[in-house]
């Protein structure tokens, strides 16, 4: 009997590493991502977490192995590096021999390895053939990005001494206050899935002082448009011991620049296969009251909004590309927001606004930024004049929580899917979620 050791098996090496082995016999393993014949000889690209690695078949028994293959089969190869500038990562295996570790031979619904048509009446096709479309390179970079963008933020915040915290996402009441909520039966009681995790976060000022979230949230809105969504992924943000309204916007200012340049500065050429706009911020936002803007829009357009309530979506997009023309910066604050507005946990201004304002980019508000209201006898009245029980089993705990002690305090609210889908550039907020639920959408 042999007693030799076995050759111990070559470790795997991932796509745009092979250039530094050139010359070298490596292993590979991964998906068939494209096959094409070219002057005689088959080309493959093989996919794995990294990206593409070419590899050259000319042997016949080595092409054959490949005979009847779909995209989608996964392989593992052995072959000689060859550096070659043309070919993704400046490398490609030569005289390889191909393992099939798992065979596809059903043929593909869509083409993987062509770009995937983002076009509104595509939408249906991209998002029901989702399980084999993220595969695509082009749809796996936007939740890249989406990922460091999820990072970014949280390095943001973990540098400013914010806590990570879990709230529920099954409650016993609306935090909004409102009826667009998703009910369920919770062993015979009725629950809601939250809209949000606000009450929660407020209650964490008085542990932790500065918390944030990540994590869903529901809304049942029947809305079909291109920003709403029924589950969005929302980043949530409180702060105590503020010393005015302006340290909140400063802090969500402060993040959106820095997450965003960073963004831009370390994955540029990502972004510009994308066709994702040029980035125009500045450190310090323009800030504009609802009153000015109304009165800018007026100027420009001829078209009097001074009696709307908000700001409407067309004075949203102007108010942004006024700012990126005017002051380089295609992020805005709308200040001054009127008492109507107002959720119940806001703190008035005055008789006619809140401390409270909207952030706009590229067209869009995507969140918006007040300071609280932490005095317990004034919350209960706003409370109150809400239409809200301050002793229901929704709201009791976080009553509690004011009557106890809470110092001055502020946040924030943003999607990350609306995030992502204004900084690459896309046109539906459906776009960068894996897979959106909307008022038609179940599935996958």
């Amino acid at each position: 009997m042999d007693q030799s050791t076995p050759e111990p098996l070559r470790p795997r090496l991932l796509s745009g590493t092979l250039k530094d082995h050139d010359g070298e016999i490596v292993h590979i393993e991964g998906w068939l991502h494209k096959k094409r014949l070219l002057g005689g000889l088959t080309f493959i690209n093989i996919r794995d977490r990294r990206g593409l690695t070419q590899v050259v078949v000319k042997d016949k028994n080595e092409v054959e192995k490949l005979r009847g293959l779909q995209i989608g089969s996964v392989l593992a190869i052995d072959g000689k590096v060859t550096n070659e500038p043309r070919a993704p990562g400046g490398a490609e295996l030569h005289d390889p021999s191909i393992t099939v570790l798992v065979p596809v031979t059903i043929e593909p619904p869509i083409e993987i390895d062509k770009p995937l048509s983002h076009k509104s009446e595509n939408l249906d096709t991209l998002f029901d053939h989702r399980a084999l479309g993220l595969r695509n390179l082009q749809e796996a970079t936007i939740f890249r990005l989406r990922s460091e963008l999820l990072k970014y933020i949280r390095e943001f915040l973990y540098d400013r001494d914010f806590i990570e915290i879990n709230t529920p996402k099954l409650v016993a009441g609306a935090a909004e206050g409102g009826a667009e909520v998703f009910k369920t039966d919770y062993f015979g009681k009725e629950a809601t899935l939250a809209q949000s995790p606000q009450l929660y976060k407020q209650i964490m000022v008085g542990v932790f002082e500065r918390v944030f979230e990540i994590a869903p949230a529901f809304r049942a809105e029947l809305s079909a448009t291109t920003r709403h969504v029924s589950e969005v992924t929302m980043l949530d943000v409180e702060m105590g011991f503020i010393s005015s309204h302006d340290e909140v916007l400063n802090l969500v200012q402060d993040l959106l620049y820095e997450v965003l340049t960073r963004l831009y500065k370390e994955h540029n050429n990502e972004l510009t296969k994308l066709n994702a706009p040029e980035l125009k911020l500045k450190p310090v936002f323009p800030r504009y009251s609802m009153a000015e803007i109304h009165k800018l829009y007026q100027k420009e357009t001829g078209k009097d909004m001074t009696q709307e309530i908000d700001l409407t979506p067309e004075e949203e997009k102007w108010i942004c590309n006024y700012a990126k023309e005017k002051e380089s910066c295609e992020a805005v604050f709308a200040t001054g927001l009127p008492i109507s507005k107002m959720k119940f946990y806001h703190m008035k201004d005055n008789n006619q606004s809140t401390r409270s304002a909207d952030l706009l980019f590229r067209g869009i508000e995507i969140s918006t930024v007040p300071q609280r209201e932490h005095r317990y006898e004034r919350l209960i009245e706003q409370m109150k004049a809400a239409g809200i029980d301050p002793d229901s089993p929704g709201f009791a705990p976080y009553v509690a929580a004011m009557k106890h002690g809470l110092p001055a305090h502020g946040g924030f609210g943003f999607g990350i899917d609306r995030l992502t889908e204004k900084a690459i550039g896309l046109s539906n907020v459906k776009e960068a979620i894996l897979f959106p639920r909307d008022i038609n959408r179940l599935s996958p």
